[in-house]
């Protein structure tokens, strides 16, 4: 082979190896939208009201792991709600007010009734066996 035709055989792959990335980046963006469009798609959209009462998600605790401790801690109150999630609570203990992302935060529900809880004995269950 003449040294002129390996030099433009070897542009040509070189060409061809260009074409190849761009493409390959240009999937990768497409893939990237893709999984953006269905992420957003499954986010639930949380909306708070003044008074309600709301969990805080506690960050710190994520550092340092324990496998039976509640990493939500409250229940706070709501007082005001900000443009772009934005949230002020207020503690029910020291009744200090501070603004949180509204992301940290889950509506915190009372108790479980315990008119609808029914009573079982040991006795009852050992004699229908």
């Amino acid at each position: 082979m003449n040294i002129e035709e390996s030099g433009i055989q070897r542009k040509l792959q070189l060409q061809e190896l260009e074409e190849i990335r761009n493409e390959t980046y240009e999937n990768a963006e497409i893939y990237k939208e893709r999984n953006k469009i269905f992420h957003d798609q499954q986010i639930s959209r949380k909306t708070f009201e003044c008074g309600q009462k709301v969990l805080l998600y506690h960050s710190k605790l994520k550092l340092f792991p324990d496998k039976l401790r509640s990493r939500w801690i409250g229940p706070f109150v709501v007082t005001n709600v900000f443009h772009y999630g934005a949230v002020e609570i207020r503690s029910l203990k020291t009744e200090k007010k501070f603004v949180v992302n509204g992301h940290r935060l889950k509506p915190y529900y009372e108790g479980v009734l315990t008119e609808r809880v029914e009573m079982m004995h040991l006795e009852d269950s050992i004699s229908l066996v």
